[in-house]
């Protein structure tokens, strides 16, 4: 295989029959995933895509989602998946900035797409998952029904294969294109870091347009596993797919293993089919993987990625020592090493905080259209900056210690809001936390957790500081607490603090 574009012409070969996909709506066997993509493949050819033209991909999971995106591969084209929760002026910009020739989106959203269209000449096709199709836009059913012949594309593992766009917290997003290469090699290096099988059932809410959710798709597919594909994260919903489909892995982000352990359904739970569990996306409380692990009797593997390398950077092999805390080790062939942060040509001194760096051939070609960014990031010698702070044991393993930018100065020092969430989030009448700074005259910024209360409980700011007090250095502790009913978070399940603040900031 050349490229994740192969993934389910071999599959197909091999598993055929076997039950590949399943959703709320429809099951599909590996044969027919083959047949359906390349369907899709010579709809787009016949529709004039182009090799080498980005293709994007905009709308919930679900089955007509995967299907799209390895047509759009096998057709050539460079694939554009983009979160379902930017708004139409973040969505016109990614499919400006990229140019996009065709767009696969739901009946629900294609009006809006369509609207686009109008100011974006290179945009000529845009397909409708669903029924009610709007004028204009074509039903992802009509372009099934052709029958063309499928291009027969060669794949160059070095050419751009997919587009991800970061969530552009600083400016407009930033479009990082991966290779064919680098996209392939992280599926199966983190399929074999975690030993998939064919006998696998995955359970997954992870949006598919994520580098998570996709590893966790094509990795199974790579493996000859089931795929149990959610089309947005419920945590009753999610207890019943793993006992009724007697799943064996369930993989999420820490924000979804709290919602799972605060369900009133957890006690009733069949989760003894379960041997392993995946979480990454954010730091996770040593607690909350604790708590799972008893329950579920399952291993939680922590694991660390960005859009930038393509999905995974490190995790723990299934059957190494388990290291808690610790996002583990580098992929097979991929290097991790912690840099100063005063000069990041230096190492960090030995467990020292510094910023994780990573290189190898999962990282990223560059920033499309964009080498100021890129250079920014990208050292000439291959080292990708990821603005993580991290520590690295005798080991190996990583400890990230929060996002660089994320660091709150009070009084001089420097506090790391993940690792006071990590504190509350053991206390029993805390369901959820997150932590950001709050402006203050003296110290300049003070630590504010935002705390959504555990069922039936009711503990007081003060309770909660003095518990802090108990685990964190006097200038660590948060100096004030805010009950919230809910967290703001990313369509990954990650918190977003940034919006936390804007909240409560006059």
């Amino acid at each position: 295989m050349d490229g994740p574009g192969d993934i389910l012409r071999t599959a197909g070969a091999r598993y055929g029959d076997e039950p590949a996909l399943v959703t709320a709506t429809r099951t599909l066997t590996y044969a027919e995933l083959d047949a359906l993509s390349d369907r899709v493949a010579a709809g787009l050819a016949a529709r004039g895509v182009r090799v080498g033209q980005p293709v994007s991909l905009y709308a919930q999971n679900r089955w007509e989602w995967v299907v799209a995106y390895h047509g759009a591969l096998k057709a050539g084209a460079v694939v554009n998946p983009v979160n379902v929760m930017l708004t139409p002026e973040e969505l016109a910009f990614v499919l400006r900035d990229c140019g996009a020739a065709a767009v696969f989106t739901s009946a629900e959203q294609a009006a809006t797409v369509l609207e686009l269209t109008r100011d974006l000449p290179e945009l000529r096709t845009v397909v409708a998952f669903g029924e009610q199709t709007p004028a204009g836009a074509l039903p992802f059913d009509a372009l099934l029904s052709r029958d063309e012949p499928v291009p027969q594309v060669a794949t160059d593992p070095d050419a751009p294969c997919t587009i991800g766009y970061t969530s552009g917290t600083t400016g407009h997003p930033k479009g990082a294109v991966q290779s064919h290469r680098a996209v392939l090699l992280n599926c199966a290096l983190t399929a074999t870091m975690h030993g998939r099988r064919e006998d696998d059932v995955v359970v997954t809410a992870l949006p598919a347009p994520h580098v998570y959710g996709n590893v966790v798709v094509n990795g199974t597919f790579l493996a000859g596993g089931r795929v149990v594909l959610m089309e947005r994260f419920a945590p009753g919903e999610a207890l019943r797919l793993i006992a009724e489909h007697r799943a064996t892995l369930f993989e999420g982000v820490p924000a979804m293993y709290a919602m799972l352990l605060a369900d009133p359904g957890l006690p009733d739970a069949d989760l003894s089919s379960l041997t392993r569990c995946t979480v990454g996306g954010q730091t996770i409380p040593i607690s909350t993987i604790e708590r799972w692990q008893q329950r579920s009797g399952a291993p939680l593997i922590e694991l660390w990625g960005m859009t930038e390398v393509a999905g995974l950077g490190s995790t723990h092999a299934l059957y190494a020592p388990p290291v808690p805390g610790s996002i583990g080790v580098a992929l097979p062939g991929i290097e991790l090493r912690i840099a100063d942060l005063a000069d990041t040509a230096r190492d960090a001194p030995a467990g020292t905080p510094g910023e994780l760096m990573v290189r190898g051939p999962i990282v990223m070609l560059g920033y499309h259209g964009n080498p100021e960014a890129t250079a920014e990031v990208l050292e000439p010698d291959g080292w990708l900056h990821t603005g993580d702070v991290a520590t690295m044991d005798a080991t190996g393993h990583v400890f990230v210690v929060d996002r660089r930018k994320d660091m709150i100065i009070t009084g001089g020092y420097n506090v790391y809001p993940a690792e006071v969430e990590r504190v509350l989030a053991g206390h029993p009448a805390v369901a959820m936390v997150a932590v950001g700074p709050v402006p203050d005259d003296v110290r300049g910024e003070l630590a504010c957790a935002y705390v959504v209360r555990a069922a039936g409980t009711d503990p007081g700011e003060e309770e909660l500081i003095a518990y802090a007090g108990e685990h964190l250095a006097a200038y660590k502790r948060p100096r004030m607490v805010r009950f919230v009913d809910t967290l703001p978070a990313t369509s990954t399940g990650k918190i977003m603090r940034r919006e936390l603040i804007k909240q409560f900031t006059p």
